[in-house]
């Protein structure tokens, strides 16, 4: 497997733990208990996540975060909860899959895979607020049941076609980008006042 394609890997998982922490890390060991997920012998060190104290603790915050995500508002709480929990989450992910032979890229894969899910996180986090203002409920239903699906499929994706799990990283990456920017500014027009000649409030 090439660096580009281990970097493509890390990259990936580390911005779907940012969405789906506890997702990745039950789904990736299940794939290894299954054998329907061989990996190379250089990710060798994420055999722990098909440890079954490691699933069992993992599928558990999985479902947990599954329906705490379907709950309006109470989302954004367990994400706020999370704003620490997965970027670290992230973090060690991208630590167990990119080279441990050189401390210097172990660190920067640390970095960068707590910095990626950090803004997946961002961007997730920021979204669902601006949903939450909506007075329909299917809509949240509805979003966290599209991040579901898409984690698993993209997670499974990046391991099965390390090829393109460079591409995936980027698609998330733009994404998260657009993420963020969108809900800022429906944040900033909802708390927007009209305002009237020198900057008060009209009558």
């Amino acid at each position: 497997m090439g660096v580009m394609e281990i970097i493509g890997i890390a990259g990936s998982v580390s911005l779907l733990a940012g969405w789906r922490l506890y997702l990745c890390i039950f789904a990736t060991g299940i794939a290894m208990r299954m054998e329907v997920l061989p990996l190379p012998e250089h990710l060798a060190a994420l055999d722990a996540l098909a440890n079954p104290w490691v699933m069992g603790i993992a599928g558990i915050a999985a479902l947990a975060e599954f329906l705490a995500d379907k709950v309006m508002w109470f989302d954004s709480a367990w994400d706020a909860v999370h704003s620490v929990v997965r970027p670290v989450g992230g973090a060690l992910l991208a630590l167990a899959i990119i080279d441990p032979a050189d401390p210097a890229v172990q660190i920067v894969a640390f970095v960068l895979g707590g910095g990626a899910a950090f803004a997946a996180h961002a961007g997730k986090a920021g979204a669902r607020g601006v949903v939450n203002t909506s007075p329909e409920p299917v809509s949240n239903v509805a979003v966290s049941t599209v991040e579901d699906i898409a984690t698993a499929g993209l997670l499974w994706t990046a391991f099965e076609y390390p090829y393109v799990a460079g591409a995936i990283a980027l698609v998330l990456l733009a994404i998260t980008v657009w993420l963020v920017l969108t809900a800022r500014r429906m944040i900033r027009r909802l708390f927007a006042r009209p305002a009237g000649e020198g900057g008060q409030p009209p009558p």
